[in-house]
């Protein structure tokens, strides 16, 4: 019996409606850390970035024809280890990520 996180990591894509969702997440982490940049002047928390680019992969993922599974299982996976590093460093070193 296949676990949840294999059924969902590994299956087919799930198409443009999700792939939006990620889509809209990536440019909303995005536009925040511009406005922080912007307004603040100062350097923004780096975690915005990380996020932007680990949904980003996401909507990648998802966008791709059901016919690439393997490719999306690859981009899926590869942002669960972008999300991974992300918690890894916030506890290890708080001011890299600029916590």
């Amino acid at each position: 019996m296949p676990s949840s996180i294999s059924g969902a990591v590994f299956s087919e894509p799930f198409g443009p409606r999700i792939a939006l969702v990620h889509f809209a997440g990536s440019l909303v982490f995005s536009g925040l850390y511009a406005y922080a940049w912007v307004v603040d002047g100062s350097v923004p928390a780096n975690w915005l970035l990380v996020m932007a680019v680990g949904t980003g992969l996401a909507g990648v993922a998802e966008a791709l024809p059901k016919s690439r599974r393997q490719v999306a299982a690859v981009l899926r996976s590869v942002a669960i280890l972008v999300f991974l590093c992300l918690v890894v460093a916030a506890l290890a070193a708080p001011d890299l990520v600029g916590i």
